[in-house]
């Protein structure tokens, strides 16, 4: 039952904090979300930096099993097909799954106040997504899959356009149908560019 309250506080604070930031939601406010008082949130939490911070805990684990992580790799691709088909599980989950959605709202938001929110913000913008596609580019390289080329910029290269397009589904939610055609048509013009052309024929 306690982990069950808990689970329903962390979940109402990403809600509040996704939508009116952490200074902007107080305690009182959450418990009264919840149908508590104040002192029955403070049973299962000391305070609202403790919440804050459970929560990232929280969303970091949800996020390496859901969608993968420099340090959970998915399996690389063994065709450019692949990696499309790869690509595109990957932004649905992350351009629909409303846990992630409020998690980018909430690194948006917080990234210029908190610390941790920041790296976290870095992270899952830009520097997590490269470093999960370098090893992947660099296997499939091995394999003969892609043409050589140096891993790092290869990845950055294909997932900054991939990341901006999905902060668009963030901004602008009605453009999401579009914006996956268009992350889509990218995926397939890289491996046409930088795809072996005997993978390409298959």
């Amino acid at each position: 039952m306690a982990k069950d309250t808990k689970e329903r506080i962390l979940a109402a604070a990403l809600d509040l904090f996704s939508r009116n930031g952490y200074a902007g939601t107080n305690i009182r406010e959450l418990a009264a979300s919840l149908g508590l008082v104040k002192s029955g949130l403070y049973k299962h939490f000391s305070s609202k930096e403790e919440i804050w911070n459970t929560l990232l805990d929280e969303m970091i684990a949800y996020y390496d099993e859901h969608f993968g992580s420099p340090e959970h790799l998915p399996p690389a691709p063994d065709s450019t097909e692949g990696l499309v088909e790869m690509t595109m599980r990957m932004v649905d989950f992350t351009v629909h799954d409303e846990k992630i959605i409020k998690t980018r709202r909430l690194l948006t938001i917080e990234q210029f106040r908190d610390e941790r929110a920041r790296d976290l913000a870095t992270k899952h913008f830009l520097t997590g997504l490269r470093d999960m596609f370098a090893p992947i580019f660099a296997e499939m390289m091995d394999w003969g899959i892609l043409r050589r080329d140096d891993p790092e910029v290869l990845a950055l290269a294909y997932t900054a356009p991939i990341s901006a397009l999905i902060r668009l589904c963030d901004r602008e939610p009605e453009k999401t149908e579009d914006a996956m055609r268009q992350i889509e048509a990218f995926s397939r013009h890289f491996v046409k560019t930088y795809g072996r052309k005997s993978d390409l024929q298959k």
